[in-house]
């Protein structure tokens, strides 16, 4: 079934009321922030950290293990500015708070993040690596200085033939921000054009911004902007290429990188959005040669970028094993869960810990002994995984109401995650939750996941009780 992008997410999917549960004063707190916050909380759980958890579900699963939990959900599939700055003001003063890692959804708020006094302290890459991958000039630049292959772009104007072209927003994530290149209409172009150019405003006046190598500004040098942190996001077109999408999970720090593994990208087509990204598949064996030459493409943009802590890039593989590289997640991704199940113990503490060691000090996880698929200039981890892991989100066939058997079975459900509260109202092609499905291969991961799905559907049609207690969200 096709999903459908919901005006508000999952009506009443979380309730209005934030919480706090009891917690040890000894124990360092740290703030997730993001669409999502369940998969980073799990993680920090296995690092043995207090979690603030800033999301727009607050599913069971995470607000089991959260100390903390406060709603930051905005219009649509977003996060509201004002709820977030809020959260995040009153979360800062919680005790031994080292910081913010901020997951999907945060992007347009990054420069803000990182000026604000009165926020965390951002854990994860400063606003000159992030400009460095984010910003289309520039990156693809690099890419071409780099030698690295990539699809067609086109940063100054929309192309003249728009077919078989997309369009795409800098700063977003989970192919919400992808277009057909002909849906982009004269007022996104005109944005585009203004905020091209203040971004070379910006790099004309920072010397940090055009010279990797240059000091970093401190805080001072520039104070927060709520008008910036607003301002619509560089637009730039890219020629469909064929091609498997597949991702690469890495850890950076000092210049160098670890990659942790390879995975493949799980999208739908809905409307106007033609890649929305429903999950993955991973890890999956690549061949030596294109293993190395990823981790080869890794090192050279981490040493020229400083990018830190855990990011992915995205690539398409095709037929003939060719690369081309589409685009850098300077962020934790979603994928990091398909590594912490696969090979738990080669992550003990969880992925997590790993980025919090590679942003404050600068250290990289050991790797474990390489697989033979794995060997790159970019050091590898992705040693022989002891099972394959695919998740997917489920989308209702139809509209119901969530039972309190219908949220305890999902909850007791090894493959199930973001469960929903008891008492939500999911209509029809709305997320129901997310399907972790397990096998000693990756070709039964596909069917493995048809296989949750139906006992998923069959659970819908048969988990009834009384609907009293329903509630709304206010949101």
């Amino acid at each position: 079934m096709q999903a459908r992008l919901p005006a508000r997410p999952s009506s009443a999917r979380a309730t209005a009321r934030p919480y706090a549960r009891a917690y040890d004063i000894r124990v360092p707190f740290v703030a997730i922030a993001g669409l999502s916050a369940r998969l980073f909380t799990e993680s920090a759980a296995q690092a043995r950290l207090n979690v603030a958890a800033l999301d727009l579900f607050g599913d069971r699963d995470t607000r089991q293990r959260a100390k903390v939990w406060l709603d930051v959900g905005g219009e649509g599939l977003s996060i509201d500015r004002d709820r977030l700055f809020d959260a995040l003001t009153r979360v800062a003063r919680l005790p031994r708070m080292l910081g913010l890692i901020a997951g999907s959804g945060l992007e347009p708020f990054a420069r803000e993040l990182h000026e604000r006094t009165d926020m965390p302290r951002f854990i994860g890459n400063d606003m000159r690596a992030i400009d460095a991958v984010r910003e289309p000039g520039r990156f693809f630049a690099l890419l071409d200085e780099l030698g690295v292959e990539h699809p067609e772009v086109s940063i100054t104007r929309r192309p003249e033939d728009t077919h078989g072209w997309i369009g795409k927003r800098a700063d977003g994530c989970g192919g919400m921000h992808i277009r057909a290149a002909s849906e982009f209409v004269a007022g996104d172009l005109a944005d585009r054009d203004r905020t091209a150019s203040a971004a070379s405003d910006r790099t004309a006046s920072d010397p940090a911004r055009s010279n990797p190598t240059a000091a970093r500004p401190s805080e001072g040098d520039a104070a927060a902007s709520p008008h910036n942190a607003a301002a619509p996001s560089p637009i730039y077109f890219q020629r469909l290429a064929p091609g498997r999408s597949m991702s690469a999970l890495f850890i950076a720090a000092g210049g160098n990188a670890v990659i942790i593994g390879f995975a493949e990208q799980l999208t739908v087509s809905h409307g106007a959005l033609p890649f929305v990204h429903t999950g993955s598949l991973g890890p999956i064996d690549l061949p030596p040669p294109v293993a190395s030459r990823i981790g080869d493409i890794v090192q050279a943009i981490v040493a020229k970028t400083g990018l830190v802590g855990i990011n992915s890039i995205d690539f398409l593989l095709d037929d003939e094993d060719a690369i081309r590289v589409l685009e850098i997640n300077a962020r934790p991704s979603s994928t990091a869960a398909l590594y912490e199940i696969a090979s738990p113990a080669a992550w003990p503490h969880g992925l997590l810990a790993c980025h919090i060691d590679a942003c404050l000090k600068g250290r990289l996880p050991s790797p474990p002994p390489l697989a033979a698929s794995s060997a790159s200039s970019a050091s590898a981890t992705a040693a022989t995984p002891q099972r394959y892991v695919a998740q997917r989100v489920a989308f209702a066939p139809h509209s119901f109401s969530v039972t309190q058997r219908f949220s305890d079975t999902l909850f007791a459900a090894p493959w199930c995650r973001d469960v929903p509260q008891p008492g939500v109202r999911i209509a029809a092609g709305e997320p129901v939750c997310t399907l972790i499905a397990i096998a000693a291969a990756p070709a039964r991961l596909r069917d493995e996941l048809e296989r949750q799905r139906t006992r998923l559907l069959e659970l819908i049609d048969t988990c009834h009780e009384s609907h009293d207690d329903l509630h709304t969200r206010t949101g």
